[in-house]
């Protein structure tokens, strides 16, 4: 039977892969991608820990699409792609969809670092962290959502996949869950329904 021989990484080597392979840093401690360990092994590049899901990837550019429709782009910026958001020395969250107050976030859009500004508005879909500090998803995602909101963010949406739920959490009011169905506020009476917003694109591209 073939073995397949894995290099063994060097010390200099190792920290640079877990430094590539961070999603995260919460006082100063890394959460890295889920599976970091098999890209440790050799066993997966770490591409592929590293990239979304077809439907995580899918949610986001349709969401992205229409907020660019609805929201006043003369006031607001919005920016994704897992935005690094540094909200206090040594922490710094990715952002998957992130509303800002344009003159506040201006300043930073052309320089090749973290945004130090909170936004307004930010929505996640699932997570790509590794959660085996975690007891559960839930504690991550309620410590993320905690961490955002204490850090300026107004509003945290999150949106996950298995199951079908969303999250809405705003600072001094209890958070609420509900399903893809409903319609969720994402600001200034601005409504958006995921259920809906899936069923048009896939009317539009002839697939029901």
């Amino acid at each position: 039977m073939e073995r397949t021989l894995k290099k063994k990484l060097s010390k200099e080597e190792k920290k640079e892969l877990l430094k590539l392979l961070t999603y995260e840093k919460v006082k100063g401690k890394p959460i890295y991608y889920r599976g970091y360990e098999k890209v440790l092994k050799g066993e997966l590049p770490p591409e592929a820990v590293m990239g979304s899901s077809g439907l995580q990837a899918f949610l986001i550019r349709l969401i992205v699409e229409f907020l660019l429709k609805t929201l006043d782009l003369r006031k607001y910026e919005i920016l994704f792609n897992e935005l690094g958001f540094l909200y206090q020395k040594g922490s710094w969250r990715n952002l998957d969809i992130a509303i800002f107050e344009k003159e506040k976030v201006k300043p930073y859009l052309l320089e090749d670092k973290l945004i130090p500004v909170p936004p307004k508005i930010v929505i996640e879909v699932d997570t790509k962290a590794d959660l085996t500090r975690y007891k559960s998803f839930e504690s991550y995602m309620y410590e993320k959502t905690q961490d955002l909101l204490d850090a300026g963010v107004e509003k945290v949406i999150w949106i996950t996949t298995k199951p079908r739920k969303v999250m809405v959490a705003e600072k001094g009011k209890p958070w609420l869950v509900q399903d893809w169905n409903k319609d969720i506020e994402v600001m200034n009476g601005i409504r958006i329904n995921l259920n809906e917003i899936v069923k048009d694109y896939l009317k539009e591209v002839g697939d029901v």
